[in-house]
């Protein structure tokens, strides 16, 4: 039996690159799957047919996960709908063409909006989905961090302190929401072949000399530890951040 069977897991940021890789995985362990979008409606209906392919059931939303009343009334229809929430995967961020420039450069409505989507968007998508896991005893709640955290990106400070953000509050919810079933983990990748990183950087010229498996990494190398971290295979498993970048960075 899959090990998800039955579940229900919702995936922000799903539209497209790693929110739709995990969508797809989750649906073939065997989960129900809620994608979630600020605004690439079509894209997220893509991965809609691809969930559906699967046999699954794919609830499609679109909100903002830095609004409060927006995620709140997501969570609430999510819970009509299928009357339970098991599995969350913070994976919206604001990284798609996000521009290199220095510390000094950087506009104070940049640092906001960074801030407003990467760590308070995880903590009001994971406040608005206690409730359900409380009541059922249990449930998973997987947040996307960085690399770059442990090494640090030139031009990128906003972004970088924003995954540190995560990172902490990973491990503050882990603590919290340990005593109601509840396992809090993030997965840290390294610099991924996706739509975003192509605004971001030439992936062609991607320096992999620091790797030691010597490759890009691809969506798929991340997908796997997403739906560990989902599964009742790591129940005793909380407040982790794992790396997965080829071995980029280790701790």
């Amino acid at each position: 039996m899959p090990r998800l069977e039955g579940r229900v897991a919702l995936v922000t940021g799903a539209g497209k690159g790693l929110g739709r890789s995990f969508c797809v995985k989750l649906a073939e362990e065997g989960a129900h799957i809620v994608a979630v979008t600020r605004a690439d409606m079509e894209g997220l209906e893509q991965t809609a047919k691809l969930v559906r392919k699967l046999g699954r059931e794919a609830f499609l939303s679109q909100v903002d996960v830095s609004d409060e009343a927006q995620v709140s009334g997501m969570a609430q229809e999510v819970f009509g709908a299928f009357g339970r929430v098991d599995v969350l995967v913070n994976n919206a961020a604001f990284y798609y063409g996000v521009k290199r420039k220095a510390f000094t450069e950087i506009t104070a409505e940049e640092w906001d909006r960074m801030m407003s989507v990467n760590v308070k968007g995880p903590w009001l998508c994971a406040r608005a989905v206690f409730p359900f896991m409380k009541a059922q005893g249990k449930g998973k709640i997987v947040n996307l961090a960085s690399e770059v955290f442990f090494t640090g990106s030139h031009g990128f400070a906003h972004y970088v302190a924003s995954k540190g953000g995560v990172i902490g509050l990973t491990r503050a919810l882990a603590i919290e929401l340990g005593p109601y079933g509840i396992c809090v983990n993030a997965v840290a990748p390294g610099f991924t072949d996706t739509e975003a990183s192509r605004t971001v950087a030439d992936v062609e010229k991607y320096d992999t000399s620091r790797t030691p498996l010597k490759r890009l990494q691809k969506p798929e190398d991340l997908v796997g530890v997403v739906a560990f971290l989902a599964s009742d295979e790591s129940d005793f498993i909380t407040g982790q951040t794992i790396l997965v970048d080829g071995g980029r960075a280790m701790h």
